[in-house]
């Protein structure tokens, strides 16, 4: 079956009792036994909910994996996969990663024992030489957020098996419409479903996919254990989105490309980091790795007050955190997304005080362009 039916059928059978095509808001805490030992396999919510289970059926079909989790955040899906690492092992990590990721390796994680270093992933002799006897998961995001690095998964997982460790990726930007990191070699991947998953900026989730039978079995008694999972109403909300998963996608791309191209030609802007531009450095992977470039753009302005004069001059997109909704955002990822991650470090990854990211939303693309343009006058 093709993508848009997947999304639109998968987990969303009708529901047995009333014939509703969509999947109904099973907002309860616990469900009546038949008999002691005999359940209709819901005990209690913490454990299972017929809507979230419809959910992660859902998103693991997208992603072709036959394991999906679906947790409170994406932060607790990545926490909840990073204890498949024990104290005293050892983690590579994507540079220019998001955040608050970063965060939870260096302020979290650290005092756990669990040992990490920062790798260029999109530099594979770099990964090579930076794998140690103890080095079992590679953590990476692609294209990175926000300066839009990517990086060869196919690659990096035949380099990382070799080596006997894990390889997760977060594909909060592409999603499964335009990436799927288990086909291409990858061992798990997460999302933050508060993105273009759920596409509506109305919750927020994570989500962890992966076709490994023994690690399904750990991140599934790690999500019943710790209990950061996604609400029924939540679930409901994300499964309404991935319906629309395929449409969204298109329009993000196809006005991306148009928002990086103004942005490419406009003499305000010192340079666009976005890997449909010819000029990206890893144009050519992405063409080959991915079937569309999305919506996310991130440019140079020069400097802080040039930011900011864009950033509060905007009447269209909306200044805020997050991104993948239907509107377009834009923010500022050095003191937002990425004001945890120290100074020096964000000026060499290109996070500089005048780099603006928009999330580029699925209004016409003129009008999104024209505010863009009157708020760089």
């Amino acid at each position: 079956m093709g993508f848009s039916t997947i999304a639109i059928h998968a987990g969303n059978e009708p529901d047995p009792a009333t014939g509703a095509v969509s999947v109904p808001i099973y907002q309860t805490s616990t469900y009546a036994q038949d008999g002691l030992g005999r359940h209709k396999g819901y005990e209690y919510a913490r454990t299972q909910n017929p809507t979230r289970t419809a959910l992660e059926k859902n998103i693991a079909a997208l992603e072709n994996a036959r394991f999906g989790f679906a947790f409170a955040s994406g932060m607790s899906a990545i926490d909840s996969v990073l204890k498949l690492v024990k104290a005293g092992e050892h983690v590579l990590l994507g540079d220019n990663t998001y955040g608050g990721t970063f965060r939870l390796f260096d302020r979290v994680l650290r005092n756990y024992g669990v040992e990490f270093d920062l790798v260029d992933s999109s530099d594979l002799s770099e990964f090579e030489n930076a794998f140690k006897p103890n080095t079992k998961m590679v953590f990476v995001e692609t294209p990175t957020n926000p300066v839009m690095t990517v990086t060869d998964l196919a690659a990096v997982a035949e380099l990382s098996h070799a080596r006997g460790a894990k390889v997760v990726c977060d594909n909060t930007f592409m999603s499964p419409y335009f990436q799927r990191p288990l086909d291409l070699g990858c061992d798990i991947v997460v999302h933050s479903t508060t993105k273009y998953l759920n596409g509506h900026s109305d919750s927020v989730g994570g989500f962890a996919a992966l076709n490994d039978e023994k690690d399904a079995e750990w991140i599934g008694f790690i999500q019943n254990s710790i209990g950061a999972i996604l609400s029924p109403m939540d679930s409901f909300l994300v499964l309404r989105g991935t319906k629309t998963l395929a449409v969204r996608m298109e329009a993000h791309d196809r006005n991306g490309r148009q928002v990086a191209n103004f942005l490419a030609e406009h003499p305000r802007v010192e340079k666009v980091y976005y890997p449909g531009l010819a000029s990206h450095p890893q144009h050519e992977l992405a063409k080959r790795q991915q079937s569309g470039f999305g919506g996310m753009v991130a440019f140079e302005t020069g400097s802080l007050e040039n930011a900011k004069k864009v950033l509060e001059g905007v009447k269209l997109c909306t200044l805020g955190e997050s991104l993948g909704g239907v509107e377009s955002l834009i923010s500022h990822p050095a003191s937002m997304t990425h004001a945890s991650v120290p100074e020096e470090r964000r000026s060499q990854l290109g996070i500089t005080d005048g780099l603006v990211r928009i999330s580029v939303g699925i209004e016409d693309a003129e009008d999104i362009i024209a505010d863009l343009d009157q708020a760089l006058a």
